[in-house]
């Protein structure tokens, strides 16, 4: 088993908004997440990326939820770190190895979330305005209410500055229908 640098998030009505890595945590905390996610993943079983959640409260630990896949808090990882948590989980499901996994930058991600209704959805962006970031889109042409269509990925020299970047991020996102509105 090996781990990530923690990777922090906020939620809004239980729907992810956006993630940074690494989190920060004191060295006590950070080992009570290595020590519950272990025995959570050899409970389980099974090969993969698995993303542990847990609640942390001055320097106690809870057991939230757990993810045998990729998870959109992961995202993330797209920008941060030598192997993305996609790449992670092709590797350890075809048997291959996993290597020491790096983290090159602090990083943040941003969900590019929509709210309207419709079935013709055309996003366009501008990926070369700021430097160290990504504009990821997923290809969905339905919105029925709101949904996540991208992500928006930072990198920097702090954790503020790539969660502020990734919020400039949306000013460089075009929707047509112009009904669609961007939640932040």
């Amino acid at each position: 088993i090996q781990f990530c640098q923690p990777i922090g998030h906020r939620q809004i009505d239980g729907d992810y908004i956006e993630s940074w890595q690494p989190h920060p945590c004191k060295d006590i905390v950070k080992k009570k997440c290595e020590e519950i996610s272990s025995k959570v993943v050899e409970k389980l079983g099974g090969y993969g990326i698995f993303g542990v959640e847990l609640f942390v409260k001055g320097d106690e630990v809870y057991f939230s939820e757990a993810s045998p896949r990729p998870h959109d808090t992961g995202l993330v990882t797209l920008i941060t770190q030598n192997m993305s948590e996609f790449q992670i989980h092709a590797r350890a499901l075809l048997g291959m190895n996993v290597p020491e996994i790096d983290l090159y930058s602090y990083g943040a991600s941003r969900a590019l979330k929509l709210e309207g209704t419709t079935d013709d959805l055309h996003i366009q962006t501008n990926k070369n305005t700021i430097d160290n970031t990504d504009i990821r889109i997923f290809g969905k042409q339905t919105v029925n209410g709101s949904r996540r269509v991208g992500v928006l990925l930072s990198k920097h020299k702090s954790i503020e500055e790539a969660r502020n970047t990734t919020k400039l991020l949306l000013n460089y996102v075009t929707i047509t229908p112009e009904n669609m509105k961007k939640i932040i």
